[in-house]
């Protein structure tokens, strides 16, 4: 155990978190996605809710400044989505302070995201369309 490192990050996870370079992109999928049949390399946080990891991540991870870091699958034809989904998830993100807004992509533009993704970390979370891609920016020197 490290530090001011949240235990629900893996060593598997953390280790792909500090090889990822800006403009890299992760996955933070839900217990449904075909993650393994994307391609990239996957990390497994099963029993994890999305909006618990992006908490744990979001203290060592600068989001990109330049194009959307966050984006969403949109729902699929005559399908809505659950706004609390959204929410839970930029509240875990940033709290009540300011954001950047979410992208939405149909489901195949963000499959074909997932595929030239850094990793995808399939969790637990059980929320219909509970797939978020976060893309890395520049960490700044402290």
């Amino acid at each position: 155990m490290l530090k001011n490192i949240s235990p629900l990050i893996s060593p598997a996870l953390l280790k792909i978190l500090a090889e990822m370079g800006h403009g890299d992109e992760i996955i933070l999928a839900d217990a449904f996605f075909p993650a393994h049949s994307l391609g990239p390399q996957v990390v497994r946080a099963d029993g994890l809710p999305v909006d618990a990891l992006l908490a744990a991540i979001i203290p060592l991870f600068e989001l990109d400044s330049y194009t959307p870091p966050l984006v969403m699958m949109a729902p699929g034809a005559g399908d809505e989505l659950d706004p609390a989904v959204e929410a839970r998830y930029l509240q875990a993100l940033f709290g009540k302070g300011s954001h950047p807004p979410v992208a939405r992509i149909d489901r195949y533009a963000f499959y074909q995201r997932a595929r030239g993704a850094f990793a995808i970390v399939l969790t637990g979370e059980t929320a219909k369309y509970g797939n978020i891609l976060l893309k890395k920016g520049v960490t700044p020197i402290f």
